[in-house]
């Protein structure tokens, strides 16, 4: 009753309709006056009486239009005009009206009509209880809706079905499922049968609290009670709305939220066994199921799968929505396979598909993701002639891309707009663009950066993990451990969390600044908090554990097994590399055909950890088969590993060895550069050969390459040698 006074404060209907619970309410059973009361005849005498019926629905037509225009109050003056005619709608257009209202969101207005309906003795029916009940759950006050459906019992209206059905989905939009279930247990104390639609939506209020064991029994109940018909069905309720206690079977829309549950919540596998299943039981998927299990498939990476179901919809004569495109073209684009998300993109505009902007924000990141820097920012612009407006997602997107390529200046122009368009950032976009100022490491743009942050925070935003991480980079970049130590105990103490990405970078921060213990204790805190390593984390601890020399290679690698994690390209670079400063090539080659078994393609850094640790035991044919090898699967040699080769040689003392060696290695592909060339004068002026390296000199200069810094340190060293 509480809630019953403070409506009435507030809304003028409401407060007339306190009266109602205390009236008896006729249910219908003849036909409804009217005419209007006796104390309203003076004002209808130029509206004949067969014309009432007639000019209110004119009234309601017009309170229908004012109400679809937003106009409440037009609709609310048009309503009192009608009544200050005297005319009394009849029944239908009375729920007519109380579904308009409620429809509109005034929920509280709509259950005003019912005062005046009882006071003119409209009889009223279960429609009008049912929409007044649907318009309570619908304002999230179940618990009113349930309290005015059984007054309304009270005053002679019959339950039914629908009545019960909306409050079990009011329940269970709140998240009150066992009250919904309560619910359809009352339903057999009424002598009504719960049908399709009650289990569908307690399925759904299941599986939308992850609750799918008890989705599941809703089902088993469901089939308990019926046998499958051999016939195939595709309608989505199958008319079977039964109140008569006829046997129930999952329908389309159950197969669809299960379905789609399963695929939010992981269960990708569940999904795809129940997508079989309603297949071979004559139940064909319709676009809702499709799109699901397609975003599942994508999630997962299992995008070839995922293209051959879009494949099939078109078979089956299942149109893909723009949900389903953007789903593909979102995760082709991040897997890098830009040309097929442009060939859906494409296909889209032939379908006719009208583009949202959801699925230009998923374009604008895909080109970014490419490496089409140029192309994302011209499709940006042409948003607008979609008639689209971008939203601080689509801004944010662009000035991520933006800050990603280090076009910081474009980033402020579009953060600039954003403010002109009355365009609020997000913290997405407060993240972007203060990671991208803070890597530039200039202490002007750092500056523009920390405030940046304190206007987000002036803002009502809360800082987040990745900003966290901006900052902790840049502290570890500058070596400045104790400040990123400070700014830590600030956040956390905010209420802020740290995650793994956050321990990750800390952990490393600690191992380069050599404080080895703090990085310890930080590996232990992960695993007291149950923050498990992932592979980034373990090659961060693992690289700094064999860098303090002790820890063998291979117990390391033993602990990344343990905790069941795959190692990738920086595992095993890490751990060849610890294997050839303890002078073990042969577990070093161990573990590289090892890793091209795993189907991991080595890269630079690779192939010059193997020559340098076969060059440190002098094993310098073997070092240029690796090289070979290397080279056959598309490796390009860089200046780094002609300088590990020309150090390797020079262990000869002889200026003929190296400058073969420089030359075998151009014969191999080797681009001659100022780096290529300064390694050489370099080598040879620290053998105290300078007559050798300025004939290189002279070479060089010919060749179109100008002396630098470098060159002239080696020769000048060399000379300082040989005048020894």
């Amino acid at each position: 009753m509480l809630l019953l006074k403070k409506q009435a404060k507030s809304t003028p209907f409401l407060s007339l309709s306190l009266s109602f619970s205390s009236t008896k309410l006729r249910p219908t059973n003849q036909n409804p006056p009217i005419f209007a009361p006796s104390h309203l005849q003076s004002y209808t005498s130029a509206i004949p009486p067969s014309k009432t019926h007639l000019y209110s629905s004119f009234f309601c037509t017009l309170i229908h239009l004012y109400l679809a225009c937003g106009r409440f109050l037009s609709a609310s003056d048009a309503f009192f005009s009608m009544r200050n005619h005297g005319l009394v709608p009849v029944l239908p257009l009375w729920n007519r009206l109380l579904y308009q209202f409620n429809a509109s969101g005034f929920v509280s207005q709509a259950f005003g009509f019912l005062s005046q309906m009882v006071r003119r003795a409209i009889s009223i029916d279960s429609y009008t209880c049912n929409t007044l009940v649907n318009g309570f759950c619908q304002i999230a006050s179940v618990d009113y809706a349930e309290w005015v459906m059984d007054n309304l019992v009270d005053g002679g209206i019959p339950k039914d079905v629908v009545g019960f059905n909306t409050l079990i989905a009011g329940h269970c939009r709140a998240g009150q499922i066992s009250r919904a279930l309560e619910l359809m247990e009352r339903m057999g104390s009424e002598s009504l049968f719960p049908d399709i639609v009650t289990y569908n939506t307690l399925i759904h209020g299941s599986c939308s609290t992850g609750d799918f064991v008890r989705a599941k029994s809703l089902i088993d109940e469901m089939l308990s009670s019926q046998r499958y018909e051999d016939s195939p069905h595709d309608e989505r309720d199958d008319d079977q709305n039964q109140t008569d206690g006829n046997p129930l079977k999952p329908n389309l829309i159950t197969h669809t939220t299960l379905i789609s549950s399963y695929c939010k919540q992981q269960g990708l596998e569940e999904a795809l066994s129940l997508y079989e299943e309603m297949v071979m039981n004559g139940i064909y998927p319709d676009v809702v199921i499709y799109s699901s299990i397609i975003n599942g498939l994508c999630k997962h990476g299992r995008l070839s799968e995922a293209k051959v179901l879009l494949r099939e919809m078109e078979k089956m004569g299942v149109d893909p929505n723009h949900v389903s495109y953007t789903t593909l073209v979102d995760s082709l684009f991040k897997a890098g396979s830009s040309m097929e998300a442009l060939t859906l993109q494409s296909q889209m505009v032939v379908r006719g598909l009208v583009f949202d902007i959801v699925i230009c924000t998923a374009l604008v990141v895909g080109l970014f993701k490419v490496g089409k820097a140029d192309e994302a920012k011209t499709f940006f612009r042409t948003i607008s002639k979609l008639s689209l407006v971008p939203n601080s997602i689509t801004y944010s997107a662009l000035i991520s891309g933006l800050c990603n390529v280090g076009d910081m200046n474009s980033a402020e122009s579009v953060l600039k707009e954003m403010e002109e368009k009355h365009v609020l950032p997000n913290i997405v976009t407060y993240s972007a663009i203060i990671n991208g100022f803070m890597k530039k490491g200039k202490v002007g743009k750092q500056e523009f950066a920390l405030d940046l942050y304190k206007e987000m925070k002036m803002g009502g935003l809360e800082e987040n993990n990745f900003i966290l991480d901006t900052f902790v980079n840049n502290k570890k970049k500058c070596r400045r451990m104790e400040e990123a130590e400070g700014l830590i105990m600030d956040m956390t103490s905010g209420g802020l969390s740290l995650d793994r990405v956050n321990y990750t970078s800390l952990m490393d921060g600690y191992f380069k600044a050599r404080k080895e213990s703090n990085a310890l204790n930080l590996a232990q805190e992960m695993m007291e908090k149950n923050i498990g390593f992932d592979v980034v984390a373990y090659n961060v601890l693992m690289n700094g554990l064999l860098k303090l020399g002790k820890y063998e290679a291979k117990s390391v690698c033993i602990g990344m097994k343990e905790l069941g994690l795959a190692p990738d390209c920086a595992t095993y670079n890490t751990m060849i590399n610890a294997f050839c400063r303890e002078g073990d090539t042969e577990n070093a080659f161990k573990l590289w055909h090892e890793m091209k078994c795993q189907g991991l393609i080595s890269n630079s850094i690779t192939c010059d950890i193997l020559l340098r640790g076969l060059c440190d035991k002098n094993e310098i044919e073997k070092a240029l088969d690796v090289l070979d090898g290397m080279l056959a699967v598309g490796f390009l040699l860089t200046s780094f590993t002609h300088r590990i080769l020309l150090n390797a040689a020079s262990k000869s003392g002889r200026a003929d060895t190296i400058l073969q060696m420089h030359h075998k290695l151009v014969s191999m592909g080797l681009n001659l550069t100022r780096d290529v060339y300064n390694n050489l004068i370099t080598i040879l002026c620290r053998l105290g050969m300078t007559r050798k390296a300025t004939s290189v000199l002279k070479e060089m200069t010919g060749g179109g390459f100008l002396a630098d810094t470098d060159t002239y340190n080696g020769l000048i060293c060399g000379y300082c040698k040989a005048a020894i």
